[in-house]
């Protein structure tokens, strides 16, 4: 159903330095850029892959992103649960503000495997594992 989303940042340069960290630990890189007289982006994905689904981006000077993740919530699929922990390290390591630690919520389902950050501009974000 979903081609690909994008997040404003306040901070190209910092959001890279998180994104890189939190998403690299599952596996996911920095696989395309844009950049516009007024506008800059970069995508992220599998590496080796073209058409990145998740982006951020920042408006260049002298105008700032306007950033308004209220009620925003992005989860990540996660290929292990150790990807779950090194996700949350990460993400906290670049700056990010944990939103719950690693570990089962087995309200959602018996295997449901979870970490939750908030990143430097407030978006909420998850990396998450379904099987054991």
């Amino acid at each position: 159903m979903i081609d690909h989303f994008s997040l404003p940042v306040s901070d190209l340069d910092k959001a890279r330095a998180f994104y890189d960290a939190a998403l690299g630990a599952l596996g996911y890189g920095r696989i395309q850029e844009q950049r516009e007289a007024d506008y800059a982006a970069s995508g992220y994905g599998v590496p080796g892959g073209h058409e990145p689904p998740f982006w951020i981006g920042a408006a260049l000077p002298p105008e700032p992103a306007e950033a308004s993740p209220v009620g925003q919530h992005i989860a990540f699929v996660a290929p292990d649960r150790d990807s779950v922990d090194a996700f949350h390290a990460a993400a906290l390591a670049q700056g990010g503000r944990c939103n719950g630690a690693p570990g089962l919520r087995p309200h959602y389902h018996p295997n449901y495997y979870a970490a939750f950050v908030i990143d430097p501009d407030g978006h909420r974000l998850e990396a998450v594992r379904h099987e054991p």
